[in-house]
């Protein structure tokens, strides 16, 4: 674990931490000054939001609430997408790039938000396909992404080497993980309706 990092902190790092770490620094190896677009608020979306900006990246945020997408600016998102206002969001993102698109997405949903990221996403782009939270099948525009000429990664989590290149990186930076709430052992259930409501922002972690 990080040096000074307490218990609970650490423990946002095996799943959540190092997957947007690989996604980030392994996968496309981000150089500074490219446009990265992340989806939603959650653990790993946020760490990609975070190690993104520590490369120097430009990073949009979407989200389903307006006050999601202002906590997201306040710990540096250069700009957010409320999609529950914006269906289709990659229009938004679009806008924003000047028509460009993203260089890389941090793909959290899976075949329900696949077809914008792509639309959201410039010729040549990468697409890291993490999550599924949008069901575990669906229909690739396979010819869209030829078309564009993109890269589709799916990843699932990462190695301990990985880990161990990400905790030396974390010792020498600032960033912390964004804890939305912890509660004890003993209130588990507490914690899981607050997952369940999806109303919270970043990690929610226990502490023993």
């Amino acid at each position: 674990m990080p040096h000074n990092w307490s218990f609970a902190e650490a423990a946002t790092l095996p799943t959540a931490g190092l997957t947007a770490w690989r996604a980030i620094e392994i996968v496309d190896k981000l150089e500074p000054h490219r446009d990265v677009l992340v989806l939603g608020t959650g653990g790993v979306s946020i760490f990609a939001l975070q190690f993104a900006k520590s490369r120097g990246a430009r990073v949009i945020v979407t989200s389903s609430s307006d006050e999601k997408l202002e906590r997201a600016r306040a710990i540096g998102a250069d700009f957010g997408v409320n999609y529950r206002l914006h269906q289709d969001w990659s229009s938004k993102v679009m806008e924003w790039t000047g028509g460009r698109g993203v260089d890389l997405v941090v793909e959290t949903g899976g075949p329900g938000t696949l077809p914008e990221s792509m639309k959201a996403t410039r010729i040549g782009g990468h697409i890291v396909l993490i999550g599924v939270l949008t069901g575990i099948q669906g229909q690739i525009p396979t010819a869209a992404l030829m078309g564009k000429q993109q890269t589709l990664h799916g990843i699932t989590v990462g190695s301990t080497d990985q880990q161990i290149e990400m905790i030396d990186a974390l010792d020498m930076m600032s960033l912390r993980p964004v804890t939305d709430a912890c509660f004890p052992l003993t209130e588990i259930q507490d914690a899981f309706r607050l997952q369940a409501s999806k109303q919270h922002f970043g990690k929610i972690c226990l502490a023993y």
